[in-house]
C-alpha cells in the first residue's frame, strides 16, 4: 500500500498547534507554528496485522489509550506542519499495511555441513602446526 492510498478519516484526527523551536526569528516566540496531531488508532478500523506491526512502529508516540502522536516542528507555518505531520502519518500507516513475507525454515545440505567441518578441521591443523618449533 502506497503513503497515497491510505485515507485518513477526519473524526478520528485532533490538532493541535504549539510553539515551535528551531528557525523563525523573532516569530518563534510570537506564533505556534508546530503542529501535534492526535489520531485515534481505534477508529480507522485497521485489520489485526496492521494493528500489530503499526504498534511496533510507532513505539513510545503511541499511547496506552490507543492515540498516535506525531509532532511536526521542521518548517515555520502552520500549514505546512500540519501537511508534514499528515504525510508522516499516511507513511506510518502504510508501513503498517505491508506484511512481511513468511520466513521458511531451511536446513544445510550435507555437502554444505562436510565443507563446514572439512574447513574447520583444516584450520585446526594450520593453528596446530604453529607454536615453537624443537631441535629434535
Amino acid at each position: 500500500m502506497k503513503p497515497d492510498d491510505v485515507h485518513l478519516p477526519e473524526d478520528a484526527l485532533s490538532e493541535t498547534f504549539l510553539a515551535s523551536t528551531g528557525p523563525g526569528g523573532q516569530n518563534v516566540n510570537k506564533v505556534a507554528t508546530a503542529c501535534q496531531l492526535r489520531c485515534d488508532v481505534f477508529a480507522l478500523g485497521l485489520p489485526l496485522h496492521a494493528y500489530e506491526k503499526l504498534k511496533l512502529l510507532a513505539g513510545s508516540k503511541l499511547t496506552q489509550g490507543g492515540e498516535l502522536i506525531i509532532t511536526a516542528r521542521t518548517h515555520r507555518s502552520q500549514e505546512a506542519n500540519r501537511e508534514e505531520a499528515r504525510r508522516r502519518l499516511r507513511e506510518l500507516l502504510a508501513e503498517a499495511h505491508h506484511r512481511d513475507a513468511r520466513r521458511r525454515p531451511t536446513k544445510p545440505s550435507r555437502s554444505a555441513k562436510a565443507k563446514r567441518v572439512d574447513t574447520k578441521k583444516g584450520r585446526g591443523a594450520v593453528k596446530a602446526m604453529r607454536g615453537r618449533v624443537s631441535l629434535d
